[in-house]
């Protein structure tokens, strides 16, 4: 009986080891592969990889990080103004394209559990800092984890813990701005 036991346990720990990441805009994501490498892939962020091309961020999102990116699909984008990402995406705007882009990123690789941790041991509510200086709020609705940006926007994580060799990528439905 014990050893049936240990077996069903090893079993289960090595499938949970194997578990395959989320599917991302209809693409695989595999672990081995830096934030670059698996958003180039994703129909649903085509919208992100140019505006972190025209900033000029291959590089650094394709570095050691750890980065946790909180990444806005093309429908997110597309629920700003009229005009806003054909106007952010010329070259005259790359400093505020970039402070955008780099609100998305924390300096940590943030698995959902540890968000949802920090929101707990914060009374309901816990500020996040992130490498373009921006402060977002984040906070649970139901399950669901919402983050509030400079501006009072308010994201979804709609798809968390997408795994990445430099840290993790969760898909959010809003893009979030600094505060004004």
């Amino acid at each position: 009986m014990k050893l049936m036991l240990a077996a069903s346990i090893l079993a289960l720990s090595t499938v949970a080891a194997f578990a395959e990441n989320p599917m991302v805009g209809g693409a695989a994501m595999f672990e081995d592969k830096n934030i670059v490498e698996n958003a180039v892939n994703s129909a649903d962020h085509t919208t992100l990889v140019a505006a972190v091309q025209a900033a000029g961020l291959v590089e650094t999102l394709s570095g050691e990080g750890p980065f946790t990116v909180f990444a806005p699909t093309n429908d997110a984008f597309a629920k700003l103004p009229a005009g806003t990402v054909d106007t952010l995406l010329l070259p005259e705007n790359k400093d505020q394209l970039t402070k955008i882009l780099t609100c998305h990123v924390v300096a940590a690789n943030a698995m959902s559990g540890d968000i949802v941790k920090m929101i707990g041991d914060g009374g309901g509510m816990h500020k996040i800092g992130t490498v373009g200086g921006c402060e977002f709020t984040a906070a649970l609705d139901g399950d669901a984890v919402k983050i509030t940006d400079g501006q009072g926007n308010v994201a979804t994580v709609t798809i968390a813990d997408v795994k990445q060799s430099n840290g993790v990528i969760h898909v959010i439905d809003t893009v979030l701005l600094p505060a004004m």
